[in-house]
């Protein structure tokens, strides 16, 4: 399957909306091999094509969030400390990636191809960003997207395990929004229960 994350989309946010209304499909099977759980998944029924496609949503946006950071960090933009934990981050999301592109393969899956750093650059109007701010905003943007994407998979969930597994990668993603939010000298969410709606 070729998915191009870009075509015909309007905004971050759309894509990772896109995901949260699939991520629902997303068997038991597939996120005990993303949590390295084989054993969890035998005996489990699944569709792997499915589990793939849906997998494949995860890591074009987790390619996204690396390219992202990438873009922040080679813009010049960046201060330190600033520029090493915007690194940091990114390594995280490497990590997510991995994991991803590693339970793909287990399914029998192709993992989607990570795009040409120039689309990135186009779809997150990198030309518009001019100041460390800029890049802190769109970063919070994306991490805040990622958090509520992995929050919306849990609830698909009957295995304690399975949903340990979302609620990890939604923690990384909550630290680097909570993290960024403070650094751009915003108020964090003042409601309980903020994330994930």
């Amino acid at each position: 399957m070729n998915i191009n994350m870009f075509e015909g989309r309007t905004s971050n946010t759309a894509s990772r909306r896109g995901f949260l209304s699939t991520t629902g499909m997303l068997s038991a099977t597939a996120v005990a091999m993303l949590a390295s759980k084989e054993s969890l998944a035998q005996g489990m029924s699944h569709d792997p094509s499915k589990d793939v496609s849906i997998l494949n949503v995860a890591l074009a946006l987790e390619h996204e969030a690396i390219n992202a950071y990438q873009l922040g960090a080679s813009s010049g933009l960046l201060q330190k400390p600033l520029l090493d934990v915007a690194l940091l981050f990114q390594s995280h999301h490497k990590a997510h990636r991995d994991a991803l592109i590693a339970t793909i393969q287990k399914m029998g899956g192709k993992p989607v191809a990570e795009a040409a750093m120039q689309i990135y650059a186009e779809s997150l109007k990198a030309s518009t960003l001019k100041n460390q701010n800029d890049v802190l905003a769109l970063a919070a943007k994306l991490e805040l997207g990622a958090t509520n994407a992995y929050l919306g998979v849990i609830p698909a969930f009957e295995s304690r395990d399975l949903a340990k597994v979302a609620g990890r990668l939604a923690a990384d993603e909550t630290m680097h929004y909570t993290a960024l939010t403070s650094a751009l000298g915003r108020s964090l969410p003042t409601n309980a229960l903020s994330f994930g709606a």
